[in-house]
């Protein structure tokens, strides 16, 4: 056989045999993956992906099963829906997967730094041991958070009575309430609500989660080694995150210079002093990257999603006069309208403590996880998985999961209460994963969603500029997070 005698024609067979190659080779030492769309050379199966993760994995699923793996680019990546399969991830073999998986786009900043979004072991039992034991020292899940809370909680009460009835959209003044109770905590003081500080931290924050949980952030997740050269939408990710890192060691060097050893005042004093006590140890965790990396994902993790959450939370209660109605009842039966909420109250309102879960339920702050990656290898549903490879385990299919909740795609506080009209747990409620690499502050969301919506409610009722049926309560990205559609509102006092 003539071989061609074109060179141009030669080339083009050349780099087809190169990328055909290059393809194999990604493929080559996987094990017995479970079965998964034919992915393309290089392209992987971003055609069957298309534009909405989420939309396309549960799509997936259908044909394959709870069990399956996609190739992003030429990275191959094993999907877990389902509350059973997502459980063995997370709870049932915990150890096999306490590796963080791969994120590109906030691997590239943080370049596995810190206490969350590190892959090393032991660099996050380390921090994460300190973190724990610091913030619970300054109040995370005791006595002296709620006091920060309630205070906070007076303070939107009368910024939102300042509103005198009108419509407005209530997701800035949400979202300064909640950060200045990680403002206390990480940086030892809150600020104004027409502080331009907090205000830029929020914007910040806000968009560089909305980037990253968008279709850009998607394709840099596929093909991170083209997007870090692409001047495009995604690079906005990396401004924003700079410039709330920048924030972050302005305040450290703050603190630098009035640091007092014996009365540290915050996360960033606790960190310094122990930064002194190991200074000149070999590979101490404890150094000015990790400083600055942790305080930013505490902070950001603190921030969002709880704003969006609580944010969504009056749309929900918004759109649904009957269960508000059902709400401010047991707020008046239980504490009245003259005493601060507490979050012992939680125990005898059933009914608010079924609405609150579900709405953490319906509005699904985190729907695709964070990705694992496995330890060692590991048997899953009769597949076995290789060291090092990437999990997604997708929360969003467990909080929906038909078998674990009557109405999984409803907005319905029954999904958490019994005949009796008790409340009732369940074990497939996961907003923000479970285990042992389960979000730190985890106690603190609900306890923040707790005072904050009980306290608006004891106070105001809600009106909407809209008939309620075009209330529209779909999320406008779901991806790494999931963010409700700008609303106005009006807080009406009672």
């Amino acid at each position: 056989m003539d071989l061609p005698q074109d060179p141009t024609l030669l080339l083009v067979i050349f780099i087809l045999c190169f990328i055909l190659y290059l393809s194999l080779k990604s493929n080559w030492g996987h094990g017995n993956l479970p079965p998964g769309p034919t992915p393309l050379p290089l392209l992987g199966n971003m055609l069957e992906i298309g534009g909405d993760f989420v939309k396309s994995m549960m799509k997936l699923r259908d044909k394959y099963g709870d069990v399956f793996t996609v190739y992003l680019g030429s990275r191959p990546v094993v999907i877990v829906t389902g509350y059973k399969a997502v459980k063995e991830i997370y709870v049932d073999k915990s150890d096999y997967y306490l590796n963080r998986g791969d994120m590109p786009i906030w691997d590239d900043f943080y370049k596995n730094y810190g206490l969350a979004l590190t892959n090393n072991i032991e660099r996050w039992k380390e921090l994460r041991r300190f973190s724990l034991s610091t913030l619970r020292e300054f109040g995370f899940g005791k006595r002296s958070t709620e006091d920060r809370i309630q205070e906070e909680t007076r303070h939107l009460i009368e910024e939102l009575r300042k509103s005198k009835e009108s419509f407005f959209d209530p997701r800035q003044c949400l979202s300064r309430a909640l950060c200045n109770i990680i403002f206390s905590v990480m940086f030892g003081n809150r600020c104004e609500y027409k502080d331009e500080e907090i205000a830029t931290v929020l914007s910040c924050i806000y968009e560089s989660f909305v980037t990253a949980s968008s279709p850009w952030g998607q394709i840099y997740e596929m093909f991170p080694g083209v997007m870090r050269y692409v001047p495009w939408y995604h690079k906005k990710f990396f401004k924003y995150l700079e410039k709330l890192k920048q924030y972050v060691n302005e305040k450290v060097k703050i603190n630098q210079k009035t640091l007092d050893p014996d009365n540290p005042r915050d996360y960033i004093d606790a960190f310094l002093i122990k930064m002194e006590k190991e200074k000149g140890k070999t590979n101490s965790e404890y150094n000015m990257v990790n400083l600055l990396s942790s305080t930013l994902q505490i902070f950001f993790a603190g921030v969002e999603p709880s704003s969006s959450t609580l944010t969504y939370s009056l749309l929900l209660i918004l759109k649904y006069p009957d269960i508000r109605a059902k709400m401010h009842k047991e707020i008046d039966q239980v504490i009245g309208r003259d005493r601060n909420p507490t979050i012992h109250d939680r125990n005898d309102m059933p009914y608010t403590e079924a609405v609150i879960h579900e709405i953490q339920r319906f509005t699904d702050p985190l729907p695709l996880g964070v990705p694992r990656k496995t330890t060692k290898e590991v048997k899953l549903q009769g597949y076995t998985l290789p060291k090092d490879i990437n999990v997604f385990p997708l929360l969003t299919s467990v909080l929906k999961d038909p078998t674990c909740f009557k109405y999984p795609k409803e907005f319905n506080p029954e999904n958490f209460l019994n005949e009796k009209g008790e409340f009732q747990k369940n074990s497939a409620f996961m907003p923000l994963a479970a285990g042992k690499r389960n979000c730190l502050g985890e106690a603190l969301v609900r306890m923040k969603l707790f005072l904050f919506l009980i306290t608006i409610l004891q106070n105001f009722d809600l009106k909407s500029p809209l008939p309620l049926e075009e209330v529209d309560i779909n999320p406008t990205v779901s991806g790494l997070g999931s963010f409700p559609k700008p609303y106005k509102i009006a807080f009406i006092p009672r």
